[in-house]
């Protein structure tokens, strides 16, 4: 794609995505040859238009002679073209500096959800945070038992966090049993993290009898969802800005999808899953690939780090028609406030 277009198109392509982007209005060729400061005839720009149209950079509404980019148009704008790079080392602008006030490490989720209305208030978009996993271990387990073939696991982590699951067994354990199995679990595997509870317990599942075995690991599934579930693990703020962008405004039907994946999470935790293992900030355009849903839909993302270790990630949630270099901006030097906030801990 690069190769196809000549210097003269790459100049009128950016001209009219900065210009679109300023003023949300289709753009035609006159306006277009005074935005790229080329001296073009109309007929020329109109010819150029027309290619760009070919290869599926620009779209032409049917409401005017002018033209729109479309997401691949604004692919190749903000992968070759775009200006405004992050800020390194971190360089507040002044309507940020405030932001290192706002963000107090003693309190980790407040930090996450401050950190998410900030994102909104200057990007005037949706702010998204997810917070930092939390570390699976546990202090203690108890088992109780509810009634035939229920029982509660309490499990209690180093900070004191107590979380309670009931599950279903295959068969019915006496109280005895279930102490039994709650004192292995304790002398054992007491201060490990889950993931290596359950690693270890598949390799001396042979020593222990079946039906204990098959307890500790369900107790282990639910101890690991159970933790999973304790901090709320996507921060939404400002979804109903997206109220006031006439994409998403004037369509009540794509608003509609839109608010329930903000009220479901699963797809934003698997777009943010993917950012997190990627370096810097990172632009998903809506309607170029599966990972966001929407056409009109375009997701600014980056890690964030706590003491040295990728533990989340965050972002601005907006139209297509948003200044990326803004927003490269904004996402980046967020994540890097939140991630040193989190690390003075």
């Amino acid at each position: 794609m690069k190769r196809m277009l000549d210097e003269r198109a790459r100049t009128l392509l950016k001209a009219l995505v900065e210009r679109y982007i300023d003023d949300g209005q289709p753009v035609g060729s006159r306006t277009l040859s005074r935005a790229s400061g080329l001296e073009l005839s109309p007929a020329t720009i109109r010819n150029v238009m027309a290619d760009l149209e070919e290869l599926g950079l620009i779209a032409s509404p049917h409401t005017s002679a002018g033209r729109v980019p479309t997401a691949r148009g604004y692919r190749l704008f903000v992968d070759t073209m775009l200006t405004a790079q992050p800020a390194h080392p971190i360089e507040v602008p002044p309507e940020m500096a405030v932001a290192r006030e706002q963000l107090h490490p003693d309190q980790p989720q407040r930090v996450i959800t401050q950190a998410a209305g900030l994102l909104s208030s200057l990007s005037n978009f949706v702010g998204v945070v997810t917070a930092p996993r939390k570390a699976g271990v546990f202090h203690h387990i108890e088992f109780l038992r509810l009634g035939e073939r229920r029982v509660l696991v309490i499990l209690v982590a180093p900070d004191g966090d107590v979380q309670n699951r009931v599950i279903f067994t295959a068969r019915d354990f006496g109280q005895a049993e279930l102490t039994e199995a709650a004192n292995h679990l304790n002398q054992h595997y007491a201060g490990l993290s889950i993931d290596e509870v359950r690693e270890r317990l598949r390799h001396e599942i042979e020593a222990l009898r079946g039906e204990i075995a098959a307890l500790m690991q369900a107790a282990v599934q639910a101890g690991s969802e159970a933790l999973a579930e304790s901090v709320d693990q996507v921060v939404l703020s400002g979804e109903r800005k997206l109220l006031d962008v006439p994409a998403f405004g004037n369509d009540m039907g794509s608003l509609r999808r839109l608010f329930d994946v903000f009220e479901q999470k699963t797809e934003l935790m698997r777009l943010l899953e993917v950012s997190s293992r990627a370096e810097g900030v990172r632009i998903y355009i809506g309607g170029e690939s599966q990972v966001v849903p929407f056409a009109e839909l375009s997701v600014v993302t980056a890690p964030y780090e706590v003491d040295g270790h990728v533990v989340g990630t965050l972002g601005v949630i907006g139209p297509t028609r948003m200044a990326y270099g803004r927003m490269i901006q904004i996402v980046d030097i967020t994540a890097r406030l939140v991630g040193n906030a989190l690390s003075q801990r």
